[in-house]
């Protein structure tokens, strides 16, 4: 099983190179990283996945972005969460592997029936520890209790989760071990961690092989 942080914003969508990034990654106990945008040049000996995002305001929009080549070129899709109506609509969608930012929803707009539909079509949910290390007080607390929600509903359904640094730099990449720290917080005991960090081999399994680099 691959050990892989599931999301990382290199150069130029954030401070640092991709090779920079997959060495730092390497150094903290991953396997492989999904890089979003052009995951570009093999690096360092690490797996590089190339991840692409769609931000959209409805389905039908995700829709029309999923054919586009450059979303179809991706090893992992992923969806921002939005509402309820939106929520339970996009994990219907084939194409889409992962939703993320859950933390930034409403309570319940990731309800049972978005989890049952996630779980009957393998689509997982992203927990992104950026919310985690970067937000204070409330805003905190609320992200964390957001996690909790979901690893109750996921401990019900069976849906995959994705653990991702979601950093921006190097400085926002975590190790292994800071990530399975983190998780505790909101209560994922060390297998269900394990099985967060590697559900990313599995996403990615009927599609064509991830790119060793090195």
């Amino acid at each position: 099983m691959k050990i892989t942080d599931a999301s990382i914003h290199p150069y130029p969508a954030g401070d640092s190179t991709l090779a920079r990034m997959a060495i730092e990654a390497a150094g903290l106990g991953f396997d492989s990283i999904v890089a979003i945008g052009d995951a570009g040049d093999q690096h360092h000996g690490i797996e590089v996945l190339r991840g692409a995002v769609i931000c959209a305001a409805s389905a039908k929009e995700v829709l029309r972005q999923v054919r586009s080549p450059a979303i179809r070129g991706a090893d992992v899709v992923y969806v921002n969460a939005g509402d309820i109506s939106f929520n339970r609509a996009v994990v219907s969608i084939k194409e889409v592997h992962v939703i993320r930012n859950i933390h930034a929803t409403r309570r319940n707009a990731f309800d049972h029936v978005a989890a049952r539909s996630a779980a009957e079509r393998g689509v997982a949910v992203d927990i992104s520890m950026a919310p985690i290390v970067q937000l204070r007080g409330t805003k905190r607390q609320r992200a964390l209790q957001r996690y909790a929600d979901i690893l109750s509903l996921q401990r019900r359904y069976g849906f995959g989760l994705t653990i991702s640094s979601d950093a921006r730099s190097i400085l926002g990449q975590r190790s292994v071990r800071d990530v399975r720290g983190l998780c505790a917080l909101f209560g994922m005991t060390g297998a269900e961690i394990g099985e967060a960090l590697s559900s990313v081999g599995r996403i990615t399994e009927p599609h064509q092989p991830v790119r060793v680099v090195g």
